[in-house]
């Protein structure tokens, strides 16, 4: 017994470790796949189709707006030194600016005509513009006119087929809002940056004359200036202009022209040559408790006028020293930049109404604004 009990055991011992050599070696003898040589069973995702975006990206409308933000590229002829023909002056220093500036900006296309909105500052005093498209086309630029005060201009290009932005409505943009901004930054290339409006209103930061800027935090940096701000559904909401920074990038802080002010410059330069803002002449100061008690005015809100032209337009419709403008035409004004904003809106010779605080009564003035006359600098 004990005998046999011991043969059952070393055939089991070797039937086992048969099995495990067999197993090892040449598993496909026993049906089994080798570890690794077999396929992986994962689980993905179904393949989507081309146009439908993912949840939450704004694919479509990067891509309903980018075909119309250009690239603009300037230069400027180098200015010669007046000792640039002196020989031992350019032996010791060297030749003085004999390189041309070159300067790089972004556009929008808002016509089919080839007109393009962009910045003043991209293509001031620029010798030549050069417009390169989304597809790769380029072009020459013409200058149809420029608005140094609102910092648009608007350019031409003469090519066909071109992609055309939507204008948006920027008056109904909230603090919140999503939106894109698009541009050539640093000359990359054309890139497209996300993020939300973070202030409306914007004015006082001594950018332009008239101020009204989008802030947004998408980044916006040096090469975006001309470009596209815009909203999810990819239409036109500002011109990017300028960043606030301490580094020369973007630090969160980009501010954007309405499209609603661009639209009213680009209209008036092209219809006729120039933009036509509203005057009144009057001299106007935010209200400050001094000035206040010094008026002897109550209220807290609206603009103090603390001189007015004499036969100017406001003369004439009764605004005296003293007086607090606290709406035009229905619109409220809280400081300086809004009023004159305000009263620039206005078409000249048109009459528009004045809310007018004059100690403690209302007055209700109708002003006929006049021209706003020229800078002393422009029209020299």
């Amino acid at each position: 017994m004990k005998r046999l009990w011991l043969l059952f055991s070393q055939a089991v011992t070797v039937l086992l470790a048969a099995y495990f050599v067999v197993g090892t070696l040449k598993p496909d003898w026993l049906g089994h796949r080798p570890y690794g040589s077999g396929t992986v069973a994962l689980l993905e995702a179904p393949a989507a189709s081309s146009g439908a975006a993912p949840p939450g990206s704004f694919r479509l409308a990067a891509q309903k707006s980018s075909a119309a933000v250009v690239s603009i590229n300037t230069s400027k002829a180098a200015k010669n030194s007046p000792r640039s023909n002196d020989p031992w002056f350019n032996f010791f220093f060297g030749e003085q600016g004999n390189e041309p500036q070159i300067g790089l900006g972004s556009g929008v296309i808002v016509s089919a005509n080839g007109y393009i909105l962009t910045n003043n500052h991209v293509v001031e005093s620029a010798d030549e513009i050069e417009v390169v498209l989304n597809d790769s086309r380029h072009a020459r630029a013409k200058v149809i006119g420029t608005d140094p005060d609102s910092d648009i201009a608007v350019l031409k290009i003469d090519l066909d087929r071109l992609p055309v932005i939507v204008l948006g409505n920027s008056d109904t943009l909230q603090v919140g809002d999503q939106v894109l901004a698009i541009g050539n930054p640093f000359g990359v290339g054309q890139t497209v940056t996300g993020g939300i409006v973070s202030a409306l209103g914007r004015n006082q930061l001594g950018i332009n004359t008239f101020e009204n800027f989008i802030q947004t935090d998408a980044a916006i940096n040096p090469g975006n200036s001309g470009g596209a701000l815009v909203d999810t559904n990819g239409n036109l909401l500002g011109i990017n202009t300028a960043i606030y920074s301490r580094s020369g990038g973007s630090m969160g802080i980009g501010f954007a022209i309405p499209v609603s002010t661009a639209k009213l410059v680009m209209e008036g330069i092209v219809k006729d040559g120039q933009v036509t803002r509203g005057w009144i002449g009057v001299e106007p100061n935010d209200l400050s408790p001094e000035l206040a008690e010094t008026f002897g005015v109550k209220t807290k809100e609206g603009v103090i006028i603390t001189g007015v032209l004499q036969n100017g337009p406001a003369a004439q419709a009764g605004v005296k020293p003293g007086d607090v403008i606290v709406r035009v035409a229905g619109k409220p004004v809280s400081n300086v930049s809004e009023l004159l904003s305000s009263v620039a809106a206005l078409k000249p010779g048109t009459v528009s109404k004045f809310s007018v605080l004059r100690r403690d009564e209302k007055v209700e003035l109708d002003v006929t604004p006049g021209v706003r006359p020229k800078p002393r600098k422009q029209a020299q």
